[in-house]
């Protein structure tokens, strides 16, 4: 590991706090992201088709290589990490692409190989990513983080439903009221004036959903003690990677959303805690996230990227440190150890998964509008840039079988709403916002419909008398 020097000591994030503060404070970083970093491989386990024990193995190995990326980020090698107070875990922009992967006909080992490679390419462009980051403003995003959640609201559906289609009490009144119960529990959790209840609210909202579900007959802990309760990674124990080139292009996407979010949280970071980001550093950042994305299929785990909502929690603690967050990366790997935890979790009930995936999901959706806000739509394109992209990315979420008399290849890469919305999020922005040849300054009736709130009509006069009477 990299040993700071007598001036990089003098840095906020080189502040050392002691044994028991670094474990105290890390801990409820990891609190923070638990909900987080096991909902993925509990929404993939589950459209895998994978067991309780198997779900296990999966969560494990997902808190396990959390871990692993953390100290690499943290604490740094040369050439890989920022040594900022980050914590990298499991992205959740890959889980729509994953879940359509899957449901075209791909398995577990077409999605580790596919995140492998896409990765590796995402390795390959970080030395130029600073240069090509003005096409991926907050407009494209948006319209991507915005689509990756509203993609997996069917999912949350599915899952308050029960979760099994051929089960006999699917769509019961017992399952989606259990789906209310945990949402309501989610929303009073969160009502609270206490904020770290508040902060915790889903995980704590899953746990008292499960306890309910038990106490109603509809779960069980028999299978927990089914298998060890220490084990070591297994490496590619769900099969050796396989590599389909439409399955690496729709993760490819993933991964610049992943690169585009990760230079947001490291500069967030950096200014919340009042420490120079200077392009190396950022370039650091980036390269350890792809190479433990990379490194992530081999013990059984996805793309890997900063959690923003620890950036969060260190803007509400104003605790700097990046041991503490190191610290956080030992508890990951030592969670990781211990596959009995996993099955643990898979014990949860897809109705409890679903009430409170309703707030998980809409709160990445809500995340996406947010980064919209920031867009300016005054006499440009970019409402029907977000328009096109959200819808043309909602397309395969509301027609599923849109593409199936398409080539194998243009099904796998359009049958994810995220790849979908990226794609068409990025060519529209190429071709209105840099491409200017062409483009008039008023280009269309959507260029004027957005400079005028409900009730003012100053923008409408702008246009003619058949139009103006359409907008209004």
């Amino acid at each position: 590991m990299n040993t700071p020097t007598h001036t990089q000591t003098q840095r906020p994030e080189d502040e050392h706090l002691g044994l028991s503060a670094n474990v105290l404070y890390g801990l409820q970083h990891v609190l923070t992201m638990y909900g987080g970093i096991i909902a993925v491989p509990l929404i993939v386990g589950q459209a895998a088709g994978l067991g309780p024990a198997e779900i296990g193995i999966l969560i494990a190995s997902c808190l396990f290589m959390g871990g692993l990326a953390t100290l690499v980020q943290t604490l740094g090698i040369p050439f890989f990490g920022c040594q900022l107070p980050l914590v990298q875990g499991v992205s959740f922009a890959s889980v729509a692409t994953i879940l359509a992967i899957l449901s075209s006909g791909g398995d577990l080992p077409s999605v580790f190989g596919a995140v492998m490679m896409a990765a590796l390419l995402g390795l390959l462009i970080t030395p130029i990513f600073s240069k090509i980051i003005r096409f991926f403003p907050p407009l494209v995003t948006g319209s991507v983080i915005t689509t990756i959640g509203l993609s997996l609201m069917p999912v949350a559906a599915h899952w308050s439903m029960g979760g099994n289609a051929k089960a006999p009490d699917f769509g019961s009144v017992a399952n989606i009221g259990l789906a209310a119960v945990t949402l309501l529990i989610v929303l009073l959790l969160s009502k609270l004036g206490n904020a770290a209840i508040s902060r915790l609210s889903i995980l704590l909202a899953m746990v008292l959903g499960t306890l309910i579900a038990w106490a109603s007959g509809m779960t069980d802990f028999s299978r927990v003690v089914d298998g060890p309760t220490f084990a070591l990674p297994t490496l590619f124990h769900f099969g050796l990677p396989e590599f389909h080139p439409a399955a690496i292009l729709s993760m490819f996407i993933v991964i610049l959303v992943v690169l585009v979010e990760t230079s947001a949280d490291i500069l967030a970071v950096g200014d919340i805690i009042k420490t120079p980001i200077n392009s190396r550093r950022l370039g650091d950042g980036l390269r350890a996230d792809m190479v433990s994305s990379v490194i992530a299929p081999v013990f059984g785990s996805f793309t890997q990227s900063a959690f923003a909502q620890n950036v969060g929690l260190v803007a509400v603690t104003g605790v700097k440190s990046r041991f503490v967050v190191a610290t956080s990366g030992i508890i990951l790997l030592v969670l990781g150890l211990l596959p009995v935890m996993g099955r643990l979790i898979a014990t949860v009930p897809a109705a409890v998964l679903g009430g409170a995936g309703l707030v998980l999901f809409g709160t990445v959706a809500a995340s996406g509008i947010r980064t919209l806000a920031k867009v300016n739509y005054e006499d440009n394109m970019n409402l029907i840039i977000v328009a096109t992209s959200v819808g043309f990315g909602m397309i395969p979420i509301a027609a599923p079988k849109f593409y199936s008399h398409f080539p194998d290849w243009v099904a796998t890469i359009f049958h994810s709403g995220i790849s979908s919305a990226a794609i068409m999020a990025i060519a529209l922005n190429l071709l209105f916002n840099h491409i200017k040849r062409g483009t008039p300054d008023k280009p269309s009736v959507f260029a004027a419909g957005t400079a005028h709130a409900p009730g003012d009509t100053t923008a409408c006069d702008t246009l003619d008398t058949p139009a103006k009477s359409l907008a209004h």
